[in-house]
């Protein structure tokens, strides 16, 4: 358990993020029954009271978390992206590999992650936030197809990215959650492979590991 934070005076916005961290810090330690509103605000470093000023209830507090987490791990994903590479089949190397890699790769992610798709199924807030942050990832990966030198229908681009998708999903999962099984590079070369074999495209040849690793 972590200490409480020391009472400090913060902006509006950074006692804001100061909640959301302490949320997603809770549910990572104990899971979503561990993230009550006094527990929160002792991790914080304010009062219960102080939490209503920011949210309407622990439960938007909670989406609001899951959208982080969610958008934060899209965003490393994509962070390759930024790098320079111009060739549309190195971009969609990097990026798969990136997304099955750490930081995106991560025990406490996944956690997190596990935790949070419990209220997916009962909350509908909940399920337009998974259902949107999958949408954006998924749209992103489609675009990085659409760019690759062949030609395909708008339907076979949509089959394409949630094949792909639901690749890159399967190996981030296992891999976050039981790194030591595979050898190291092993989740990013099956990633290629598999991605690249249901594109036709070679992306083990286009990955650019400099790109993507520290």
């Amino acid at each position: 358990m972590q200490p409480r934070r020391p009472y400090r005076r913060e902006s509006e916005e950074r006692r804001r993020e100061d909640l959301i961290a302490a949320a997603l810090d809770l549910v990572a330690e104990g899971g979503l029954h561990a993230a009550t509103v006094r527990a929160i605000a002792d991790r914080a470093g304010v009062t219960p009271g102080l939490i209503r000023h920011y949210f309407t209830s622990k439960e938007e507090l909670t989406r609001v978390a899951y959208q982080r987490l969610m958008e934060q791990m899209t965003r490393d994903s994509a962070a390759v992206l930024l790098d320079g590479a111009n060739n549309p089949t190195a971009q969609l190397a990097n990026f798969t590999a990136a997304s099955v890699s750490p930081p995106v790769a991560d025990s406490v992610a996944v956690g997190l992650w596990a935790a949070f798709v419990h209220d997916v199924r009962r909350d509908a807030a909940m399920r337009e936030i998974h259902t949107a942050n999958y949408l954006a990832f998924r749209d992103m990966l489609q675009r990085l197809i659409a760019a690759l030198p062949r030609s395909s229908s708008d339907a076979q681009l949509r089959r394409d990215a949630i094949a792909c998708n639901g690749v890159i999903d399967g190996l981030w999962l296992e891999g976050s959650i039981l790194p030591e099984a595979f050898a190291p590079g092993e989740i990013i070369s099956i990633a290629l492979t598999s991605v690249g074999a249901i594109l036709n495209v070679d992306l083990v040849a286009a990955y650019q590991p400099d790109r993507t690793q520290p």
